[in-house]
């Protein structure tokens, strides 16, 4: 990573924070965090600024942004998850939101399309619809060849770089989700733990990957769960491949412990769970300096 400077390499779209040599074989991504809303996007939603806001991970890749002081990258998309989804399959598409026909490779029998919330979602987060009209079936390509592709040809390239120097590579892919459960999901209404860690249920990374962070999070306090709601999506599934040296770990934070889910705003609880997250990035860093677990 020697060809990406600290603070940070910004194309626009992306975000890569670096450490001047990277010394773990360790990846961190906030695919969900952007905060940069195109303004013909804003102009043809039918909910205002703030409605758009209830899909973004927000603060996400701030919380995670020690992880170059432990010798690893943190790539974050700048564009927001409502206008383009790069945890989708690259064309999860639902063809009602189109004034034309799909393109032949699109998935539209996808539970992701199906709740509305694919490539190019059709509601936010709490089930509100996002377009007054259909979009023209151009904005599909125009969307994934000019952000859903540079972001995965960026992640792709950090991950293989990693693997290549270190001999395997273990990718951080960071989220948070609401405090309850939304209309869209497996536990509507109900209250949610502080922390879900995804592994695919076993097999998108070693058993003591996940082990590591989860005694982390537990030594402070955090009520943890596995897989439950949220056992992973593409990125993790995608990049978690074991059997290659390649292994991929979701975390999902609850935005209660750090911001106003209302406003999305940061609380006073920010500092002290980024201090909280600080600890379990340097516990992955210190397991990845070891040989790679089996």
């Amino acid at each position: 990573m020697d060809d990406v400077p600290f603070a940070a390499m910004d194309e626009g779209i992306l975000a890569v924070l670096a450490p001047p040599e990277q010394s773990r074989p360790l990846v961190f991504a906030s695919p969900h965090s952007g905060r940069d809303y195109p303004a013909d996007f804003v102009a043809a939603a039918r909910l205002d600024p703030l409605g758009l806001r209830r899909s973004e991970d927000s603060f996400i890749d701030e919380l995670f942004g020690s992880a170059p002081a432990h010798g690893a990258p943190l790539l974050a998309a700048r564009f927001p998850r409502a206008f383009c989804d790069p945890n989708r399959e690259p064309y999860e598409l639902d063809p009602s939101m189109f004034s034309g026909p799909l393109p032949p490779q699109a998935n539209s029998r996808s539970p992701r399309v199906a709740a509305g919330l694919g490539t190019i979602a059709r509601v936010v987060a709490s089930g509100a619809e996002i377009y007054r009209d259909k979009l023209p079936v151009a904005e599909i390509e125009r969307r994934i060849a000019g952000y859903y592709r540079p972001y995965h040809d960026r992640l792709r390239a950090l991950v293989e770089a990693t693997r290549r120097r270190f001999g395997w590579s273990l990718l951080v892919d960071c989220h948070s989700m609401p405090s309850v459960g939304g209309p869209l999901d497996r536990d509507a209404g109900l209250s949610r733990v502080d922390v879900v860690l995804g592994d695919c249920y076993g097999a998108a990374c070693a058993p003591a990957i996940i082990q590591t962070a989860e005694a982390e999070f537990v030594r402070q306090g955090y009520r943890v769960v596995r897989n439950t709601p949220y056992a992973g999506g593409f990125t993790t599934r995608h990049y978690g491949q074991p059997r290659h040296g390649s292994h991929a770990l979701q975390i999902e934070i609850n935005r209660s412990l750090y911001m106003d889910e209302a406003t999305h705003t940061k609380t006073a609880g920010f500092a002290r769970l980024a201090a909280d997250i600080d600890e379990v990035v340097a516990a992955l860093a210190d397991l990845t300096a070891r040989p790679m677990p089996g």
